[in-house]
């Protein structure tokens, strides 16, 4: 187990690395091309929203890694790499292969995984558990953006991937 000092960057890191996905499968020409709902955020928003969001997840990570009794951390970590894997995903769904029905698929899967993640959670640190909760709010809210974006673009052939 590493020590107090090096487990919090460590998870920052493992946040860092799924946000790394946003990073490089990115919004561009195809996704402008879109419909969008009206009701959708300015585009400005979602950096510092996920700043924020993985800096929680990350100081979550740490609280359970550092609170659950020697040798009893394994599934809840477990769960949350799970959860880690599931977002990281979806901006490859979406973005790099262009599917919003399988980054809405995936969502569902990531939704799931940080309800679950904050269930194993909340025994080992209530805190730990509520600090996914804006996280799980977050998601919420962009599965409903996502769906809506699939169903605005279902049959619209040209904004489908070649090949």
């Amino acid at each position: 187990m590493p020590s107090l000092d090096a487990a919090l960057p460590l998870f920052a890191l493992a946040c860092l690395l799924a946000a790394s996905s946003g990073a490089i499968f990115r919004a561009g020409p195809w996704y402008e091309d879109l419909h969008k709902p009206p009701w959708r955020p300015p585009g400005w928003l979602f950096g510092p929203v996920w700043l924020v969001l993985y800096s929680m997840i990350a100081v979550s990570g740490w609280l359970v890694w550092t609170s659950a009794p020697a040798g009893e951390t394994w599934f809840p970590m477990t769960v949350y790499a799970v959860h880690l894997v599931f977002n990281a995903l979806w901006s490859y769904c979406f973005f790099g292969l262009r599917r919003p029905g399988l980054a809405l698929a995936d969502m569902t899967a990531l939704w799931l995984s940080i309800l679950a993640t904050m269930t194993v959670f909340y025994p080992v640190s209530a805190l730990a558990a509520g600090l996914l909760v804006p996280y799980l709010l977050w998601v919420s809210f962009a599965w409903v953006l996502n769906r809506a974006i699939w169903r605005l673009n279902r049959d619209r052939r040209e904004l489908r991937p070649s090949g």
